[in-house]
């Protein structure tokens, strides 16, 4: 089947960012959007309570099937909270989060890459299904009701808010907060990152000593 416009211009993202070919620049019409797009009120800190943070949620998966924390328990886990209809910010941290796992090699098997929507309204199971596709193989694509999105948010002390804007799909656009979180396979948070503080290699080098440093405690 011919791949449709919006898929192949995420391949297309996604290969630019791991060949380190690009560097996402804005033009002045640009960076008008994506103050608008990520709204004032972003949180700016990097670094949370141990305590305050958990991976606790209860959604559906992009094949469809209802999971929780549970069944991802003793990997590693590397969440995003995002949106499949981002122009920016979502293609950009995903790519960046494959280029992790690849890096990662063998000990892949051991993180769980979690992509939690934040616009369930939109972000269907087929749409999750498509749009993780596109990144990397291993992707988990997370959605469900409003309710438990929020929930889902709650416990990772994460902040999004719908933004209405006239020429975006649904006339709105969803603000949100950009840290990759890696939590432990206990569930607990390890670190937090985000795609433009550091390369792939650094959070890749980070996840590997941290499983080493689990496996030397077994």
């Amino acid at each position: 089947m011919t791949e449709n416009i919006r898929t192949r211009r995420l391949r297309r993202t996604r290969l630019a960012v791991w060949g380190g070919a690009v560097v996402l620049l804005l033009s002045a019409g640009g960076a008008l959007t994506l103050r608008a797009y990520m709204a004032p009120q972003v949180p700016q800190a990097t670094s949370f309570g141990e305590a305050d943070i958990r991976s606790e949620f209860s959604l559906t998966d992009h094949t469809g099937r209802a999971v929780t924390e549970a069944d991802f328990a003793g990997r590693w886990q590397l969440v995003f909270f995002g949106f499949t209809h981002c122009p920016d910010i979502c293609p950009t941290t995903l790519a960046y989060m494959a280029s992790v796992l690849d890096l990662l090699g063998p000990q892949a098997d051991r993180v769980v890459p979690l992509f939690i929507t934040v616009d369930p309204a939109r972000d269907t199971v087929p749409v999750m299904a498509e749009y993780v596709s596109t990144f990397h193989p291993r992707l988990v694509g997370l959605t469900g009701t409003e309710a438990q999105v929020a929930d889902a948010a709650q416990s990772f002390r994460t902040w999004y808010e719908r933004v209405e804007e006239k020429t975006a799909p649904g006339n709105y656009m969803m603000a949100h907060a950009g840290h990759i979180y890696l939590m432990d396979p206990d569930g607990r948070l390890e670190a937090v990152f985000r795609e433009r503080d550091q390369p792939p290699e650094a959070v890749a080098e980070e996840v590997l000593m941290q499983v080493e440093k689990e496996e030397q405690q077994k």
